[in-house]
């Protein structure tokens, strides 16, 4: 079925990298995983995926993708934190800007036909613009963590331009589902959802107030399949167009859970957007993309999912 043979997933341990994984081998697309599992783990990891374990920065990171010599290059391993980038910008920099150009630069070298790379929606967009924000609005990223996506997008840019590997640059929203790393990743539903099934407190960052856009993992899975198979070139928001406050997150997790503990809060991180959503429109248009799993149906999935964990 598909006009590629072999697939590269960076980062393929990892939360969203790991479906994708799963996605490809249902495919039938020999897979190889290149991780460092600095969030990533390798129980999340599809037996039939050959695995590596590498970081980007690691100098025989280039030998190893030469040997492999990918169809399509899947591009997930990152500095995933919007936290720790403002505490460190210069390592989210090393991984993010400099693991990024390397390997587009490879893969000009070698004849990839695709990249797939997993960017961010939130972080990428000035707050003033109007929600939900759509590819439109000039990105204006003021986190170190969106500065470094956005130089990925602008060089794998430079790359389709000037030595045609074509790159599809998606733009999530908030994703969360089964496999969410609570440390890692700081994904706002897994950190609630474990800390309420292990009967721990929740500390709420902010007013609560603050609100995101949630995309179910299965579908950003479908969208990243969508950005393989289709003849597309560029930045696609891929998100539900609905802001959720972080508050309203809270209650409907301690509902499906039966927490009881009263939350607490914190003060709010620096660097970091006080609404979120994004307009997933041109997905819809040029990918034949869009969300299909309701808010409510996706936190029952992956409350059931963290429940059998423990």
């Amino acid at each position: 079925m598909a006009k590629y043979k072999t697939a590269l997933v960076t980062g393929g341990a990892g939360f969203i990298g790991s479906h994708i994984v799963d996605a490809l081998i249902r495919r039938r697309i020999k897979t190889y995983v290149i991780d460092y599992l600095s969030t990533g783990n390798i129980k999340n990891l599809n037996p039939n995926a050959h695995f590596t374990k590498l970081s980007v920065t690691n100098p025989q990171f280039e030998k190893c993708v030469r040997r492999i010599k990918p169809d399509v290059i899947f591009h997930l391993a990152a500095q995933v934190n919007l936290r720790h980038s403002v505490v460190d910008p210069p390592n989210d920099a090393r991984i993010n800007i400099f693991g990024t150009l390397k390997l587009a630069h490879l893969a000009a070298e070698i004849g990839v036909k695709k990249i797939i790379y997993s960017s961010t929606g939130g972080p990428m967009y000035p707050e003033n613009a109007k929600i939900p924000y759509s590819e439109k609005i000039p990105p204006q990223p003021i986190s170190p963590y969106g500065i470094s996506k956005r130089a990925g997008e602008m060089y794998l840019n430079y790359m389709y331009h000037v030595h045609g590997v074509p790159y599809v640059a998606l733009r999530y929203a908030n994703v969360y589902g089964p496999r969410q790393n609570a440390k890692g990743e700081a994904g706002v539903i897994s950190i609630f959802s474990n800390a309420m099934l292990s009967g721990k407190s929740v500390t709420i960052f902010g007013t609560g107030k603050q609100t995101r856009d949630f995309v179910y993992v299965d579908d950003v899975v479908r969208a990243n399949m969508f950005a393989m198979n289709k003849s597309v070139c560029g930045e696609f928001n891929i998100g539900t167009g609905k802001q959720s406050s972080v508050l309203t997150i809270f209650k409907k997790i301690k509902k499906i859970t039966g927490y009881k503990m009263p939350v607490r809060f914190g003060a709010a991180a620096a660097g970091e957007v006080m609404r979120s959503a994004l307009d997933a429109k041109k997905a819809k248009r040029s990918l034949g993309w869009q969300p299909k799993v309701k808010l409510d149906e996706g936190l029952e999935k992956t409350i059931k999912s963290f429940k059998k964990k423990k």
